[in-house]
């Protein structure tokens, strides 16, 4: 759509509410699902639309951003980005207000021969300036915004105790295996229970996998390895103290692995007394020389950031 520009003499406020507010879209007066606009190369272009009738109450007054139309799991969706400029009680110091930018995600709901759209996501952001610029992804999956002052999420109160609950059940939970690695292989501990015997355990290696079941439970680790090993080449053993130790061979000698299976936090890494100075004196090399290349002015510039 073609946008009216203001030129150097027009600079007024009622240019602004004359040319900034104009509205780009005319409905046909005879065909009303129909609407007329210029584009860019100065054509009539005739447009058919298609209205959505939604009723639901939204709170306190605002205007509509950004909108976006999507198909996802092949149910239509419609993502619309709301902003308010709302009084901050907490505020103090600054002007008193806040601004909230609230993405709603609507999705088409058929029930029987009734068709019509439901709320099916709410979030909401604060932020003490009016954006630059905000606008949804044209997918509906995420947000792009540019102002002065920053945005963040705001929780509501049923997800942080929703988020509380979830971290303290991870808190309970053990690691189901231990990892440790040098230049040359791997060393996975488990423990199993008493009575599980050789004849319970199999383990199956690949170049780039790793597969252990205890007995006819589901596996107990399972998934793609970080890099690749030299399968024909690892083994396993039971300990005295019923653990289970399985050895694998680094195909590629040297590089460190971050993660022992790709997206699995079920193990934990554990760095020897040995490996831990080495990391120490190469990280107290690398700073050494860096501040050592620092000037008194580029120490100054140098900041942190927290969340």
């Amino acid at each position: 759509v073609a946008e009216v520009k203001l030129r150097d003499d027009q600079y007024t406020l009622d240019h602004m509410r004359a040319f900034g507010m104009y509205n780009y879209l005319h409905l046909d007066s005879w065909y009303q699902d129909n609407v007329y606009y210029i584009d860019q190369f100065g054509r009539v272009m005739n447009l058919s639309v298609t209205l959505i009738v939604f009723n639901e109450e939204l709170g306190s007054p605002f205007i509509i951003v950004h909108s976006v139309s999507f198909v996802k799991s092949d149910k239509h969706s419609v993502a619309v980005l709301l902003l308010r400029v709302e009084k901050d009680e907490l505020d103090t110091k600054g002007s008193g207000f806040h601004i909230t930018l609230e993405w709603v995600t609507f999705v088409e709901m058929n029930k029987g021969d009734e068709h019509r759209y439901e709320i099916s996501k709410r979030r909401v952001l604060e932020g003490k300036s009016v954006p630059h610029y905000a606008a949804i992804e044209p997918n509906g999956d995420g947000l792009m915004i540019i102002s002065y002052k920053p945005f963040k999420f705001v929780q509501e109160e049923e997800e942080i105790l929703e988020e509380n609950d979830d971290k303290k059940t991870d808190e309970k939970k053990d690691p189901l295996y231990y990892w440790q690695q040098t230049e040359d292989d791997l060393t996975i501990t488990v423990h199993i229970p008493q009575d599980v015997t050789k004849d319970d355990i199999k383990v199956q290696f690949s170049p780039d996998n790793i597969c252990v079941t205890l007995k006819d439970q589901p596996a107990l680790m399972e998934g793609k390895l970080y890099s690749s090993v030299d399968h024909e080449s690892c083994t396993w053993i039971i300990k005295e103290n019923k653990s289970l130790e399985i050895f694998l061979i680094k195909k590629n000698e040297g590089p460190r692995w971050p993660e022992l299976i790709v997206g699995d936090t079920k193990g934990e890494f554990i760095m020897d007394s040995s490996q831990c100075a080495e990391i120490s004196e190469s990280l107290m090399h690398l700073t050494s020389e860096v501040m050592g290349n620092m000037t008194k002015n580029d120490r100054r510039g140098c900041y942190s950031l927290e969340d």
